[in-house]
């Protein structure tokens, strides 16, 4: 990848990281109200479900995007992290934050849908306040 792509990658990262951790200090929606009707409780705990699983989804987007941050910065960026094969420029473009060449991101769809570990998740990201 050029270094002008590389950099244009970066801001496309970098703008999505302040997007998801501006949205995910917004957490009005998990907070536990008391309702007297039974129907008003069951909305509000449908809603706190969903609201969690969105916090969840946004918060895993976010460790990716910042682990690919960190790949940027060590140079790791582009290269499969089972295979270490490139990752095709196409996908990046999908997928700025992809960590994975298709058929690795398959296998590791695969494992963790049958509940097995993925041994090459990488460390825990530590989340920049930014």
């Amino acid at each position: 990848m050029t270094t002008a792509k590389a950099q244009e990658v970066r801001k496309i990262l970098e703008v999505k990281r302040k997007e998801l951790m501006a949205g995910s200090s917004d957490r009005d929606e998990i907070l536990i109200e008391n309702a007297a009707e039974e129907f008003d409780r069951l909305q509000q705990q449908l809603n706190r479900e969903v609201a969690i699983r969105n916090l969840d989804r946004e918060s895993k987007l976010l460790k990716d995007v910042q682990a690919a941050i960190n790949r940027m910065d060590d140079e790791s960026f582009g290269i499969c992290l089972r295979c270490d094969e490139e990752i095709p420029e196409k996908r990046l473009k999908a997928l700025p934050w992809a960590a994975y060449c298709v058929s690795c991101q398959e296998t590791v769809d695969r494992q963790r849908a049958a509940g097995e570990p993925v041994d090459d998740e990488g460390d825990s990201v530590e989340l920049a306040a930014a």
